[in-house]
């Protein structure tokens, strides 16, 4: 299923003869060798020789060597360096902090910093208030891990995590203008991460939580909402659930049918599995089997994880107990959050007529895409080489520019369902179809839309409350 994509791009530097072909015959050794081939350039020109830099797409080092290979066996050229383009990214880190006011002069920095800082600072000491308008803290958000859920990787430590929570802060600043900075925890303890989101919080807006195991992942969130007097997100839970709710809503339009009338079933009840079941049952699903690694999530069984006893008193009505390709008979609707390969072409084949399939597991998911689509009417999946990409992207960066705008801390359903509303609504009815249910990550719209949904309920909210 795998096929040469930029994440694992490479740049051969290469010498080669001086001929008329020999740029050709370069490309044609590397895509003979499965690259696809975007750029050759030719960097030194000398009377009998030429230097070239060809760059590619692979599959990953293993792919990439064989291409190294192809392209030394041609009579004349030797690869000089092969150059890693991922890696070359992320030299020195993706993130920088530059100033948001010139210091020129001494007049500058006499109000920048001392002696006028100090009157900035009395302000703050008499009224804390006054940090959101007068300091970073009112458009900074606090990129917060402990490296234990990382991508597909699981738990590969801080050090390890900080690539991409780096990836992270920079989306908020591309999509939103938000600014966010990784803070990466040598701590898996549930009460010392809490003690030390709540020791930095004065600096910041409010906390993404990201890359947390379950189950200790919900009563992290769970404390610093209720502690803390700014807003916290944990975008494996919430900003995967209404990604996935705006990209159903979409597609339950393309077959023909409504959420209330459809059989669900979940695979993986961990962080975003949960989150994906309490959002969906917020929407109005009714028939939802949740399935764990056991099968399914049932009120006849005890559990001794508050989440799936939560998930098996309030999903399930049919009392349903067994295994996940069971369940998937007459199902409408499949998404996995959970492992890769753990569906065949004969699971999606027992689905009902016109059935979903969302295959989420990255980067390998719960069924090949391809086979998934002989048989469903709409499939998506997490990866960007295929259509559909269901990708968090679309709400985090929204969601908080909403929440910073509006100065609010708490994060309620009707605002996780006017963000996926929002999101949903990027696609026009003439545009949607079987391959486009979900709005480009870089369409220029989407957070701002997403924005607008959150400040409007939170609005809407606080009107209510001032009325009662």
């Amino acid at each position: 299923m795998a096929s040469p994509g930029p994440g694992n791009s490479i740049t051969l530097r290469i010498d080669a003869p001086s001929n008329f072909s020999v740029t050709s015959e370069l490309a044609a050794a590397a895509a003979e060798a499965g690259a696809a081939v975007t750029a050759l350039d030719v960097v030194e020109s000398h009377p009998k020789t030429i230097v070239v830099d060809l760059t590619c797409n692979t599959t990953g080092e293993e792919h990439a060597e064989r291409v190294r290979a192809s392209i030394d066996a041609l009579e004349g050229v030797t690869v000089r360096l092969v150059s890693d383009r991922t890696f070359l990214m992320h030299l020195g880190g993706k993130l920088e902090v530059v100033p948001r006011v010139p210091l020129r002069n001494r007049d500058d920095l006499s109000r920048a910093y001392t002696p006028g800082v100090a009157r900035v600072c009395m302000a703050i000491a008499e009224d804390k208030s006054k940090a959101r308008q007068l300091t970073v803290k009112r458009n900074t958000i606090a990129v917060v891990t402990d490296g234990t859920a990382v991508l597909g990787l699981g738990d590969i430590g801080p050090e390890a995590a900080l690539p991409v929570m780096e990836g992270k802060a920079a989306l908020f600043k591309q999509f939103a203008n938000v600014d966010a900075w990784p803070v990466c925890l040598d701590t898996k303890d549930t009460e010392e991460i809490i003690s030390i989101v709540k020791a930095i919080a004065p600096v910041y807006g409010g906390v993404n939580l990201e890359d947390i195991a379950a189950p200790r992942c919900f009563e992290i969130e769970a404390r610093l909402r209720e502690e803390l007097d700014i807003p916290v997100f944990h975008d494996d839970q919430h900003g995967t659930a209404i990604v996935t709710l705006a990209a159903l809503g979409n597609a339950l339009k393309v077959v023909g049918k409504t959420i209330g009338d459809v059989r669900i079933v979940v695979s993986g009840v961990g962080a975003a599995g949960n989150a994906i079941v309490q959002l969906l049952l917020a929407e109005g699903a009714h028939d939802i089997v949740a399935c764990g690694r056991d099968g399914a999530i049932h009120s006849g069984a005890e559990y001794t994880d508050a989440h799936r006893t939560e998930i098996a008193a309030t999903t399930n009505p049919r009392g349903f107990q067994g295994t996940l390709k069971e369940a998937m008979v007459d199902a409408d609707v499949f998404i996995g959050v959970s492992a890769p390969n753990i569906l065949g072409e004969d699971d999606i084949a027992a689905m009902a007529d016109g059935a979903i399939v969302f295959a989420m597991a990255n980067p390998t998911p719960e069924v090949d895409p391809i086979i998934a689509a002989k048989h469903a009417a709409v499939v998506a999946t997490g990866r960007s080489d295929f259509p559909n990409q269901i990708n968090n992207v679309l709400a985090f960066p929204g969601v908080f520019r909403g929440l910073l705008d509006a100065g609010v801390s708490d994060i309620t359903a009707p605002m996780l369902v006017a963000a996926a509303e929002a999101i949903a609504s990027r696609v026009g009815d003439d545009e949607l179809n079987a391959s486009f249910i979900i709005p480009s990550v870089f369409d220029p719209l989407v957070a701002g839309a997403v924005a607008e949904a959150i400040v409007r309920v939170a609005a809407s909210a606080s009107s209510a409350s001032s009325k009662e």
